[in-house]
């Protein structure tokens, strides 16, 4: 199964990334974007790919483990960017460097459990859209208005599965509260 790890942002913030995409799309409508669907905004924390189920057993305790450790982090989604001519992304502001902390002991955690993790630099985001072919996103970036949600609290860490094809779907199949502030 494909795997990865993500935190979720609350309702209230989809509700505004859902607001800011109505605008959005009719801003770059005559650009070959797919548009992300709102069941598939996240930060990822850590990308696994293909997983065996046998490993399900030693993610849940490690992941678990890590939730235990870390405290919740204060975030917002805010300004845009973009990947490669391929991928429109929204920026994350905050406290990013314990989310980068989290990300970090995520990854750690799924090496430990036997998970090949992707080895690119964790760069917190939400994606927004993707080309089917590399663009000049640029105009875009320049011509959608600004996007800035409230600020929110990252209160779970999820094991998320991928379902590809025409319309990819995800799936939470684990989810662990990390830890209160103190």
């Amino acid at each position: 199964m494909r795997l990865f790890v993500a935190a979720i942002p609350p309702d209230g913030v989809l509700d505004q990334i859902e607001q800011w995409m109505s605008s959005g799309r009719s801003v770059a409508g005559g650009v070959d974007l797919r548009w992300t669907r709102r069941d598939q905004w996240h930060l990822t924390l850590a990308f696994l790919g293909e997983v065996d189920d046998s490993l399900l057993a030693a993610l849940d305790r490690r992941l678990g483990a890590v939730a235990k450790r870390h405290g919740r982090q204060l975030l917002s989604i805010e300004g845009l960017g973009r990947f490669d001519g391929r991928v429109l992304w929204a920026g994350v502001r905050g406290d990013r460097e314990a989310l980068k902390d989290l990300a970090r002991a995520v990854q750690a955690a799924c090496r430990k459990a036997g998970a090949a993790v992707d080895e690119r630099p964790f760069r917190p985001h939400v994606t927004l859209a993707r080309a089917r072919h590399p663009i000049d996103l640029r105009p875009v970036l320049e011509s959608l208005p600004e996007l800035r949600t409230r600020e929110w609290s990252t209160d779970y860490i999820h094991l998320v599965r991928s379902h590809l094809g025409p319309h990819p779907t995800y799936e939470t199949i684990g989810s662990w509260a990390l830890r209160e502030p103190d």
